[in-house]
């Protein structure tokens, strides 16, 4: 039995923010019917294909808003993956979700199909950030949210927070992660802003009309954040998550230690059997495709999938260090390389990790301890490293 995650793009959106350029769509909720049930021929397209039974560890539903869809859309889900995957009763099983959208009620019933973490889009305490944004939820129903959340079952609680915003000042940005700790999550998410093409930041800056943010000042609020965060325990296991210990999210561990994981829906990505694969975009025409009749696909494939690839064993070897290397503290084990690879990880790379250890971007740690040490088997980013983390990784893009 072969185990996998499973990640399921819900790209549904009541408004899509100015600054986002993931594939998500706003004013197509009357799809969600006919979506839900694509979803449910993908799952058993995919899994009826597999050469052995396929294990999900972990779930995950992501988008765009996946609170869009009722408890009942997802009760239908859960019934199609439990008919054509082992789902492992200790399976961590993610929603994320805009504060907004949620209610006690709601919550029960998705506490009550399995649902154990929520990820909530906070991104600022602050109500003329949000308006910024393009958020469609205030601060007040941050509190609400987790309130229910709660209530409702749900201990595992996880934000997402945004720093390094046009004109934001570092004293802004500490008062929101101050507010957040108040909360008391389990885990959080901390990104950079980046101006991305085609979005309308981005159109906006190219024009003039919105500031860019400040990378000195970013880098300062990242730094802040990792010193305060570590003195309220919690840990960064990775460059952009810290969590209470042992709470890291199983989901995403997945992607970091570069093992398989099956992508469904609109734009879902998936990796397993060697091969990496992506879904067509839209919503219709990933709707169109699942209802025709096609001939058997091999797995993990299924009629959604426009592109696929597979990857040669010095790719694969490059995306596990530019995967591991995101983990903080556990970084890449020297042992687990030549394991997986039959290669030395300080052989195949040796010209790579020299720069870097000489630029002070990277360095070697016991693995037992964690300590820095000579003797030691994992390498990993050096915290200044973490700042400069796409310099370190574009070295180890052929």
């Amino acid at each position: 039995m072969t185990e996998h995650a499973l990640y399921f793009h819900i790209p549904f959106c009541r408004h899509r923010c100015a600054y986002c350029d993931f594939n998500t769509y706003a004013g197509q909720d009357a799809l969600i019917p006919a979506y839900v049930e694509a979803l449910c021929r993908e799952i058993e397209i995919v899994g009826q294909a597999a050469p052995e039974e396929v294990e999900a560890s972990t779930i995950f539903f992501g988008g765009g808003t996946p609170s869009l869809l009722s408890v009942s859309d997802f009760s239908s889900i859960f019934k199609t993956l439990r008919q054509n995957f082992n789902l492992r009763e200790d399976a961590e099983i993610s929603l994320e979700a805009n504060p907004g959208t949620l209610t006690e009620r709601y919550l029960e019933g998705l506490y009550a199909l399995g649902f154990n973490r929520l990820s909530l889009g906070v991104q600022s305490a602050h109500p003329d950030e949000l308006r910024m944004l393009e958020r469609n939820h205030s601060y007040g129903d941050v509190i609400s949210a987790a309130l229910a959340a709660r209530k409702a079952g749900f201990d595992n609680l996880s934000f997402d927070l945004i720093f390094g915003l046009p004109e934001q000042s570092l004293e802004r940005w500490q008062a929101t992660v101050k507010l957040i700790l108040g909360l008391h999550p389990k885990h959080l998410s901390l990104y950079a802003l980046t101006i991305e093409e085609g979005t309308p930041f981005g159109l906006w800056a190219e024009r003039g009309m919105l500031p860019l943010p400040d990378p000195d000042l970013a880098a300062e609020m990242y730094e802040w954040a990792s010193d305060y965060l570590y003195a309220k325990d919690y840990q960064q296991y990775e460059i952009s998550n810290w969590t209470k210990p042992n709470q890291e999210c199983q989901h995403n561990l997945q992607y970091w230690r570069n093992l398989p994981y099956l992508g469904f829906g609109a734009g879902g990505h998936g990796y397993a059997t060697g091969m990496r694969y992506a879904n067509i975009l839209g919503i219709q025409p990933y709707i169109d495709r699942l209802s025709q009749e096609k001939n058997q696909l091999s797995f993990p494939l299924s009629p959604a999938v426009v592109s696929k690839e597979i990857v040669g064993s010095e790719q694969e070897m490059q995306e596990h260090l530019l995967m591991g290397l995101r983990l903080t503290n556990e970084g890449v084990s020297a042992e687990a390389f030549h394991t997986r690879f039959g290669r030395s990880l300080e052989n195949v790379f040796s010209k790579e990790i020299d720069e870097l250890i000489g630029l002070g971007l990277l360095e070697w740690a016991d693995k037992k301890t964690s300590e820095v040490s000579k003797t030691s088997e994992v390498l990993r980013l050096t915290p200044r490293g973490r700042l400069l983390g796409n310099q370190v990784f574009l070295r180890f893009v052929s």
